[in-house]
């Protein structure tokens, strides 16, 4: 069935949708636009403020070629469901870099994470990637065709774009095993045979500035060349008032050069070399919600009170840096080997190396420092495809894919030099005065017979990583569309992938606390003495009548006052201690589990786990597509998608719960060893859709609506130190998509893009936060409205062009749960996940994004602009997550302040 409802109302819901969106395809008033664009000029108008001059073809709603089936197709004619952003749109709305897309792109979201190389894309709901190194995203990126397999190699400054095409749902069958929720293909302009380029200026406040330069020509009859240049520099956001600088800021720069060869004789080459470079302080992290160290926290250093989030102060002692070198070689061999069939080789390779350092506390306490991380891959691929039409009715394709890829990776996490007095007070608080560190140095000591003096929390421990993975990828793919009768076309399509990767893990804590057994029966004496001095307190305060424990005045002069019932709850106490002083459930020390931050790590391969994932599988597309006229066309889809292995490379890799005993048996536990996972198993996506896709020149519209789900969607959460890794047993969504563009007496245009969505859990027991089975996932608006205008009126010797777009997103809740807050078992199991989920639930966020642009384009070239996004200046964060090292604590990643300025452009 393709509907799958949530109760009455959720049919209600949708089916409203549905119809209302299906009226508006015969209403030009409410028409909106496919690509969120007013109509392209000619080739002479102003370029993008952050990309190139579009083709020639100028094109727009579903009269743009687009290659969302590897080969070349109008958007009205691709039975896909595909969004187009072109290369004005990309100049009219601001969009600087693929975090700026979803402003026009509904049923597309964007999360900043720790750095600018940590950046998450979710198409209708579903996506993962970007903070772990070991996972591949769920939305696969492509780059003039090269596969961009991690958000540090992806494009972030946009050069000379002709177009971006976000294909929605499993696009696995053309686009391999990381398109399980969609694919994002960005396409540049190929260098031209005519002389010609672009220049630009853009300054704005935060004292930005942006330089481009674009040239392209002839060197020979057949050979065109192009070169692109660019820096983007900025103020940070935030003023940090622990260092006296600035962060979120701006500084990078790329260039980028394209060799064409086309002797028009069958023959054509396109080699690509870029590069690119980021030296940026980012990401600034605010406090949403005070811990219960926070008060400890200010008496060492300042954090931001949850109020004053969005003041633009932050504290640190240490800038949270990012130095980032990406650059790549690829090139595109066609060959025409008859009139009918054309094959293509594409090559690349592609490095990325990106050093990171934060000040993972976030306050001007010096309590972590430094959070290093030092990420190099290595990515080579090889495509090769066989395009071609046999008779008037079939179109085939055929192809392989190829990908290797090398991840190498050291961590560091280390105790700053406040850290053991933060932690004593915590000690402190938690034993209600009972302990401090030196007490536990002591008593821990005596009985392993050890000197702790001064070790425990101690400046300089922390946690040393060093990963490597190396994968190895294959697929052979197919499509052929049968012409059935004159306008139906049935398309018959496959994938088999094979993905193995090896991972090697070289980790270490040199935390010692963490590695102290609180449940060791070597320590039963001391536990017994606490819980003799807990169970005589209580007992003395009750025989007082304080509702509380006694203090230790109180219980000497109760025992001189009253002697025989001092000793009757002497006795009762000593009983108490006796009984329990080896029972893990009454253990006094527990509370301080919370404290022990980086447990010993058993590191793979080992005699139990050989660090190893071999996963294979065949996706398929059936679609049967029909043009019910000149106009319109309707179209059913049903597709699978795959997603290989992802691995963990953090510190909460952790070896499975079901290879404890095996563990255990080959001797290779721990004290605190902790269990969790090492990876999460392959995701298997499936869609149906049916579609209606309708152009009548100047209106053009587009209807989608769907039924997808993932089996074993792989959910990263952030647990404070590390990433919690999980298989979700099945995540699905139904929702309803709408796209459309009318163009009003050649000048006006009006656009608008609905998405409904209506997610569900429908089983995932084991996540990091409890079992979220029947409940809906977070960060899932239920409704994306973008809707904007834009008017074109000749003035004088050029064009005035004011436009106006304005993204609203309904209210979410941003996580489901949080771990920090999950009350666990001695051995690790969750025993009560519910102050996580509560805790989460007063975080919601409400997107209300507008804006707006004035242009006037001269006649000889030069345009001139004004421009500003998020001119409501709405703040909110986007993401949540426990605060490292502080229980209890929450911070979150603040969105963009309102940004506005003025751009000048000439083309020649």
């Amino acid at each position: 069935m393709l509907f799958r409802g949530a109760g009455s109302a959720a049919y209600t819901r949708a089916f409203l949708l549905a119809g209302s969106a299906a009226v508006a395809l015969f209403i030009p008033s409410l028409a909106a636009a496919q690509d969120e664009s007013a109509p392209a000029h000619s080739a002479d108008e102003a370029s993008p403020d952050d990309s190139f001059p579009a083709d020639e073809d100028a094109s727009t709603g579903n009269q743009i070629v687009v290659t969302a089936t590897k080969r070349e197709q109008t958007l009205q004619d691709v039975p896909v469901a595909v969004s187009v952003t072109t290369a004005e749109t990309i100049e009219r709305a601001q969009i600087r870099d693929l975090r700026d897309l979803q402003t026009v792109v509904p049923s597309l979201s964007v999360g900043q994470r720790q750095s600018v190389a940590n950046t998450n894309f979710f198409i209708r709901g579903f996506g993962n990637g970007a903070n772990n190194a070991g996972i591949e995203p769920s939305v696969g990126v492509f780059v003039d065709n090269v596969y961009r397999s991690r958000t540090a190699a992806q494009i972030t400054d946009l050069p000379d774009v002709q177009r971006i095409e976000v294909l929605r749902g499993p696009q696995s069958t053309l686009f391999g095993k990381n398109a399980s929720a969609g694919v994002i293909s960005i396409t540049t302009e190929e260098p031209k045979f005519n002389f010609g380029g672009v220049g630009e200026l853009t300054y704005g406040n935060f004292n930005q500035i942006i330089a481009r330069g674009y040239v392209t020509g002839p060197v020979a009859d057949s050979v065109a060349v192009s070169v692109a240049a660019g820096l983007n520099q900025r103020d940070g956001f935030f003023r940090d008032a622990g260092t006296g600088d600035r962060t979120n800021e701006r500084d990078r720069w790329f260039a980028r050069g394209q060799l064409l060869v086309d002797p028009d004789n069958g023959f054509r080459a396109r080699i690509i070399a870029d590069y690119d470079s980021i030296d940026e302080n980012c990401c600034a992290v605010v406090n949403v919600q005070d811990g219960l160290a926070t008060p400890v926290v200010r008496a060492l250093g300042q954090v931001n009170a949850p109020e004053d989030a969005f003041n633009g102060i932050v504290y640190n002692n240490y800038n949270s840096t990012n130095d980032i070198e990406n650059y790549g070689l690829s090139a595109q061999f066609d060959f025409d080997l008859s009139d009918a069939f054309t094959a293509t080789w594409i090559t690349a390779y592609r490095e990325t190396k990106a050093v990171t350092n934060q000040d993972s506390d976030f306050t001007s306490a010096d309590l972590i420092y430094p959070n290093f991380q030092d990420l190099g891959i290595g990515t080579f691929t090889q495509e090769v495809r066989l395009t071609g039409e046999i008779g008037d009715k079939v179109n085939v394709l055929l192809g392989a894919f190829y990908i290797n890829e090398d991840v190498d990776q050291q961590n560091q996490l280390i105790y700053s030099t406040q850290f053991r007095p933060y932690a004593n007070t915590l000690v402190q608080q938690l034993s209600g005065g009972a302990l401090s560190l030196p007490t536990l140095e002591a008593a821990f000591g005596a009985a392993d017979a050890q000197d702790y003096s001064g070790q425990f929390l101690a400046s300089g421990q922390g946690f040393t990583e060093a990963y490597t993975l190396d994968s190895e990828a294959y697929s052979f793919f197919g499509q052929v569309d049968f012409e059935i009768t004159d306008g139906l076309v049935l398309t018959l399509g496959g994938n088999y992938t094979k993905d193995r990767k090896k991972f090697v893990t070289n980790a270490h804590s040199t935390d010692t606390f963490s590695g102290i057994d609180l449940d060791a029966p070597q320590y039963a004496p001391f536990r017994g003495q606490l819980l003799y001095g807990g169970a005589l307190a209580q007992g003395v305060g009750t025989a007082l009548g304080l509702g509380r424990p006694a203090t230790a005045t109180e219980i000497g002069a109760f025992a001189g006052s009253n002697p025989a019932a001092f000793g009757a709850i002497q006795t009762g106490a000593t009983a108490y201690a006796n009984a329990n002083a080896n029972n893990p459930l009454a253990n006094p020390l527990a509370p301080l589990r919370a404290l022990q931050f980086m447990p010993p790590f058993l590191n793979v391969p080992n005699s139990v786990e050989d660090g190893k994932t071999d996963d294979g599988d065949f996706a398929y597309t059936i679609r049967l597509a029909y043009d019910v006229s000149d106009t319109i066309n309707v179209y059913a889809t049903y597709a699978t998608g795959f997603k290989a292995s992802s691995i963990n490379l953090s510190r909460d890799s952790r070896p499975s719960p079901s290879d404890r005993d095996a563990i255990i048996a080959a001797g290779l536990d721990l004290n605190n060893l902790v269990y969790g996972s090492r990876f999460a198993g392959p995701e298997n996506s499936r869609v149906m859709e049916a579609g209606v896709k309708a152009n009548w020149g100047d209106i053009s519209a587009n209807l989608a609506v769907f039924d997808q789900d993932i089996s074993g969607f792989q959910s990263n959460i952030f647990t404070g130190s590390g990433f919690a890794l999980r298989n979700a047993g099945e995540l699905s969504t139904f929702g309803v998509e709408f796209e459309g563009l009318a163009t009003i007496a050649d000048a006006l245009t009006l656009n608008l893009g609905v998405t409904y969505l209506d997610p569900l859990y429908v089983s995932f027991e084991q996540s990091a936060v409890g079992d979220l089975s029947g409940t809906r996932p977070a960060g899932i608006p239920t409704w994306t409205v973008v809707i904007g205008a834009q008017y074109e009126q000749e003035i004088g010797g050029g064009t005035l062009v004011p436009r106006i777009s304005f993204l609203w997103q309904s209210k979410e809740q941003l996580i489901e749960g949080l771990p920090g807050f999950v009350v666990r078992n001695p051995d690790g199991s969750i025993a009560d996940a519910t102050p996580a989920l509560e805790a989460a639930e007063p975080f919601t966020r409400e997107v209300q994004d507008l804006t707006a642009s004035l242009s006037y384009d001269m006649d000889f070239g030069l345009s001139l602009s004004i421009w500003g996004r998020n001119l409501l200046n709405k703040r909110d964060v986007g993401v949540i997550f426990d605060t490292p090292a502080q229980p209890r604590g929450i911070s979150g990643y603040a969105n963009d302040p309102r940004t506005y300025g003025v751009s000048a452009r000439y083309r020649f």
